[in-house]
């Protein structure tokens, strides 16, 4: 469905393609940028086009990928929003697959930084009006922040239509990887549990971090005979999938399911995920994944992407002419 006019999409990702997906379910073409990189490499990035009194949208997932780092991404993100803000939008909403630095949202050491609350006060001093992300580490975190307005989306929805079609009518259990994800895994238990008018199995994984070693594990639920699904928000080296998808098979699962929204993949992940005890692995393009990635070359079939591209182009259509977000996050885009 296009969109009401007086809307301008921008994306500044070097892969387009999430961003072109969104711009074609609000049926409007990019709106065009200047990125120009200098010889020190400092840049300037601006709009191309009169964005004077208009509703921005501005997409860029800010994580790790061709050549540049979060941190970079961050940078330009808000160097744009800047530009824009100076050039008379009348609103500008940051748009992130994926939100940068979101992982450290409380002091659990003397004098440990809180970054969530850092990169929101770098957005608000660069006055956007709303951010909207997608299945943020912490929720209450996120949400307490930002002062402005956030708009918080999960794949959930996405995620169970794919699921549903796979599992039959097999015996299944949602597994959360650790106790902070226990309220994420029972919604997406219930969610199922709905849709296949089945039992839905549950179990969890506890365990001890400090200073990113794991040195205790405990695993509690009824996964025996069953398909376990483990959800969480994100991988990155998989060394928590692993150990839980292990748990799960000595614990008699007939199958083991990975599901996460965020695929940020470290240099060690294709090596653990391959060898760890995994059937399935579900992720989005939240985090542009090149078809020649390790990761892909090493799970093979093994590995699915489900787009997100279209629930994210409906927030904003949503967002623009004031529609329901909740009914969204519901059914789906």
């Amino acid at each position: 469905m296009t969109v009401a006019g007086e809307l301008s999409l921008f994306t500044l990702d070097p892969d387009q393609t999430f961003g072109a997906a969104v711009a074609d379910r609000l049926g409007i073409a990019l709106s065009p940028l200047e990125d120009r990189v200098f010889e020190d490499g400092e840049y300037k990035i601006r709009p191309l086009e009169s964005v004077r009194g208009r509703d921005v949208y501005v997409v860029s997932s800010l994580c790790q990928g061709h050549g540049a780092s979060s941190a970079d991404r961050l940078l330009k993100m808000l160097f744009f929003i800047g530009a824009v803000r100076d050039a008379g939008a009348s609103r500008i909403t940051a748009v992130t697959p994926y939100l940068c630095f979101a992982r450290k949202d409380r002091r659990t050491k003397p004098r440990d930084p809180v970054t969530t609350r850092y990169v929101a006060q770098l957005f608000e001093a660069m006055r956007i009006d709303g951010l909207i992300g997608i299945d943020i580490h912490n929720l209450a975190a996120f949400q307490n922040a930002f002062r402005c307005e956030t708009i918080h989306l999960d794949a959930q929805a996405l995620f169970a239509q794919q699921l549903v079609a796979m599992i039959g009518d097999a015996p299944v259990a949602v597994v959360s990887p650790d106790l902070g994800g226990d309220k994420r895994a029972e919604l997406f238990r219930q969610r199922l549990e709905r849709l296949l008018k089945q039992p839905v199995g549950k179990g969890f994984m506890d365990k001890f971090r400090s200073e990113g070693r794991v040195t205790s594990d405990i695993f509690a639920g009824d996964v025996e005979g069953r398909i376990a699904i483990i959800i969480d928000d994100l991988i990155a080296g998989g060394g928590t999938l692993a150990r839980v998808a292990a748990a799960c098979r000595a614990h008699g699962a007939r199958a083991v399911w990975g599901v996460a929204t965020h695929g940020v993949f470290t240099s060690q992940a294709p090596g653990i995920l391959a060898d760890a005890p995994l059937d399935r692995l579900l992720i989005t393009d939240t985090a542009p994944l090149a078809p020649a990635s390790p990761v892909v070359a090493r799970l093979g079939a093994r590995l699915s992407v489900v787009s997100v591209a279209t629930l994210f182009g409906e927030a904003i259509r949503r967002r623009h002419l004031n529609g329901s977000i909740t009914e969204l996050l519901e059914n789906g885009p």
